[in-house]
């Protein structure tokens, strides 16, 4: 059996990883609710039964939806009241994101049912156990090029604890890091989203340029593991060198060990693979034998989040030709009322009193979900008994 490189030919230089989970079963109880979300909905079959009823297709609007579920109050609230509070400036802001968020991909059965159980439930990759092919297996340890890794705070889809958790699994400590010789450097942001980290949101824009124009210097540090730190006296984002400066500050494998209830996650991927293997012996075949392209296409153009927006789209519903034609003639009419006016300062207040209502029923659902988890997988003497 070989295992898979990362040293391959053709690839030079640092790799940089943003907001990359390689560490799927880690995270902080209270603040990640998202990796319970596999033992509560009991692990990969669910995934297997969308993709079926797609005729074979996984429709990535699921994943969107279930993004925006994460922080309502931002994702489904703030982001329509914003646009509303200040309709003159972020009209096409709005419309440049959302032509881009509402670009669904589809993922094959194969490949959706790869990704959950090997990444999301078994977490085999930080473990060394994920199979490229019969006689390939993926080695976190066999990679040579220096690492880069950003994350974030901010971050609910990969907290800190998923993009460098892996480090500590994979390396005993930092003297085996070094003897390895591998160099690691990390750096995290306060409160940036996930997005923000893909998409270069402002806040992340300089951290992107400091790693970019700092790889030869991180292809020069010893073996060893780094926390980039950048100082920024002019506090503009946009700035490059030398008006912002970079170090190296090093670091211990043994800080980043962070405890998590393991056990629990090990239950979780044995309840998946027994509901995989009865959905996939005893309901797919019958799944998959009324599913047809008809069917699949009806069930994508009545998903959630499309239906929502095709509603209140002129090529869809022809009735919104008239709202278009009035409002042409309300923009042109429009007059903007002063900031302070009293009433759009109590309109501002309304909006931060339902935002803190949403955050406030949305933590205590996540705190819901941690305690069912618990309650489902983190009691050793039942599971001892049922086996």
């Amino acid at each position: 059996m070989t295992l898979l490189s990362a040293d391959c030919e053709g690839i030079a230089g640092p790799v940089v990883l943003n907001g990359s989970p390689l560490s799927y079963w880690a995270g902080e109880s209270g603040s990640n609710p998202m990796r319970v979300a596999g033992g509560l909905l009991g692990g990969a079959w669910l995934a297997h039964l969308l993709a079926d009823l797609g005729n074979g297709r996984f429709d990535g609007a699921w994943l969107a939806q279930n993004f925006e579920n994460l922080k309502p109050e931002k994702a489904i609230w703030e982001k329509y009241a914003h646009l509303f509070a200040n309709i003159d400036s972020e009209r096409e802001r709005f419309l440049e994101f959302e032509r881009w968020w509402n670009g669904f991909y589809f993922l094959s059965r194969e490949e959706i049912l790869a990704i959950v159980e090997n990444l999301f439930i078994g977490n085999k990759l930080e473990q060394g156990q994920l199979r490229i092919c019969e006689s390939c297996i993926a080695d976190l340890r066999r990679i040579r090029n220096p690492l880069v890794i950003f994350a974030s705070h901010g971050d609910n889809i990969t907290p800190p604890h998923q993009a460098l958790g892996w480090i500590p699994a994979v390396y005993k400590d930092t003297a085996d890091l070094k003897r390895a010789g591998q160099r690691i450097v990390y750096l995290t942001n306060p409160h940036v989203g996930h997005l923000g980290i893909f998409v270069s949101a402002a806040v992340a824009r300089l951290e992107h340029r400091a790693m970019l124009e700092s790889l030869t210097d991180i292809e020069a540090l010893a073996p060893g593991l780094y926390e980039m730190k950048i100082r920024n006296p002019s506090g503009d984002p946009e700035c490059h060198k030398p008006a912002f400066s970079v170090h190296f500050e090093p670091r211990k494998v043994e800080d980043l060990k962070a405890d998590y209830p393991r056990e629990s996650f090990e239950r979780v991927k044995q309840v998946s693979e027994f509901n995989e293997a009865q959905y996939r012996r005893f309901v797919s075949p019958w799944v998959q034998a009324l599913t047809n392209p008809w069917t699949a296409e009806m069930l994508k153009w009545l998903h959630p989040m499309r239906a929502s927006r095709h509603l209140f789209s002129g090529s869809f519903n022809p009735w919104m030709q008239g709202i278009s034609m009035i409002a042409g003639e309300v923009a042109r009419n429009r007059r903007p009322l002063p900031q302070d006016l009293p009433l759009m300062e109590r309109e501002r207040e309304v909006i931060q009193s339902v935002s803190r209502a949403l955050e406030e029923v949305r933590v205590a659902r996540d705190g819901l979900y941690e305690q069912t988890f618990k309650s489902l997988y983190g009691n050793p003497v039942g599971w001892s008994a049922k086996k």
